[in-house]
């Protein structure tokens, strides 16, 4: 048994000094002067339940070099995530029952629970769906992330299959044909530097024709990192008529094309939108018309994130810095509340993907993050224990540090 004793505990909308008895691996009190079994002191720390990454990319198998399962595992569970979503843009991808049972065994050394996503199509190739039915039982969706399904001909039969196996469509919305070579979106900043842009609407059209299929199929659809403000006016109009749901980055909330630089560390997919989309973004999370916030943590070699915004990959890493960029910028300055966060980062992830609820409550499953809320620190690049350091938030301000996370009542890291 483990006491979190005088701990601020997230109950509801409040934050209330209790303390937390902990006994295998569930909540099974929650009052005052509670001192039973192994005591951890929590005085002047918050207890939050821990977080749920739906979007991330472990490397393994196939790009070792860029990360492991287990070394991210470490890194998610030092940032407060005890739940993330695998992304299937791996080699080889769990397109097949023999491929997925792979990625089954390798994740068996991480420290937290990483859940599989398989694909949508074979190889995310778009010649042929993968198959669904065989691969069911161990995945909690398809997805192609990193590339958009081009035909919607295999769209609408995987969203066909999908409903049946009452598993959900996460999309990654991207028309190909109308990328002409970008590497940042078409804007103010890439016209004055003379850089290759993205059209916005190459994210927007394919997602229009995702939705009239959707609508069709009934089929439980989520959009991976919405970036424009014509995609969440899209978002808002169907989430009226079916079942769909959306995401947005850390990255995405908190930059805009307009503090982009010629820097690797600043070339992601989709690429930083405008000030315009950027308040969007921010007024849907706020108004409820974003469902979750994940980080698209994307580990590259820091030699491949060397070569400027042409030559890098698309990718940066973000889960070390979600937590304490998004609590500094929008809870401390009073723009969101502490649990309108702990909804996008956690209990909303839980409710849209049928995973154990981290509410903090007796009878349920002990899946905690302890945070000091009060210590201020500066992101540096040794703050970030990624293999990969890349990161656009270098030399930012940030406040709240977590100094321990609970899976299953274990305590999984330790400041």
């Amino acid at each position: 048994m483990i006491t979190l004793k005088n701990g601020n505990v997230l109950i509801g909308e409040n934050l209330i000094k209790k303390d937390i008895l902990i006994s295998e691996d569930k909540i099974v009190k929650i009052d005052n002067s509670i001192n039973e079994g192994k005591i951890v002191d929590c005085s002047n720390l918050t207890i939050l339940p821990s977080f749920i990454d739906c979007h991330v990319h472990f490397r393994e198998p196939g790009f070792e070099y860029k990360a492991t399962i287990a070394e991210e595992a470490k890194v998610a569970a030092k940032s407060g995530y005890t739940d993330v979503f695998m992304m299937p843009n791996l080699k080889p991808s769990p397109s097949t029952l023999k491929d997925v049972k792979l990625l089954d065994d390798l994740r068996k050394d991480a420290i937290i629970n990483c859940h599989i996503l398989g694909t949508i199509t074979k190889d995310e190739k778009s010649v042929e769906l993968s198959d669904m039915e065989d691969i069911k039982k161990y995945v909690k969706g398809y997805s192609d992330d990193g590339k958009g399904v081009k035909t919607s001909d295999l769209m609408y039969k995987a969203m066909i299959n999908a409903a049946s196996l009452n598993r959900p469509i996460i999309a990654h919305s991207e028309d190909e044909s109308l990328l002409y070579g970008g590497v940042v979106r078409e804007g103010i900043w890439n016209k004055d530097h003379l850089i290759p842009g993205i059209l916005d609407i190459s994210e927007t059209a394919q997602l229009a024709r995702d939705l009239v299929l959707v609508e069709k199929t009934n089929c439980q659809y989520h959009l991976c990192h919405i970036s424009s403000k014509y995609s969440l006016e899209l978002i808002k109009w169907y989430k009226t008529r079916c079942r769909v749901s959306c995401e947005v980055t850390p990255h995405h909330l908190l930059l805009n094309e307009m503090d982009l630089v010629d820097d690797g560390s600043f070339k992601m997919n989709p690429p930083l939108a405008s000030v315009e989309d950027q308040k969007a973004l921010i007024e849907g999370i706020k108004d409820g018309s974003i469902d979750i916030i994940s980080t698209d943590h994307a580990p590259h070699s820091n030699e491949e994130k060397s070569k400027g915004l042409l030559n890098s990959p698309f990718g940066i890493v973000g889960l070390e810095t979600a937590f304490p960029l998004l609590y500094k910028r929008f809870v401390d300055t009073n723009e969101l509340s502490l649990k309108r966060l702990v909804d996008l980062m956690s209990l909303n992830e839980s409710k849209l993907f049928n995973l154990d609820s981290h509410e903090i409550i007796e009878g349920n499953k002990a899946n905690l993050v302890i945070i000091d809320l009060n210590k201020e620190f500066t992101i540096t690049p040794d703050f970030i224990t990624s293999k990969s350091k890349s990161s656009p938030f270098i030399g930012m301000e940030a406040k709240g540090l977590v100094k321990y996370t609970i899976l299953n009542g274990g305590i999984i890291y330790e400041a």
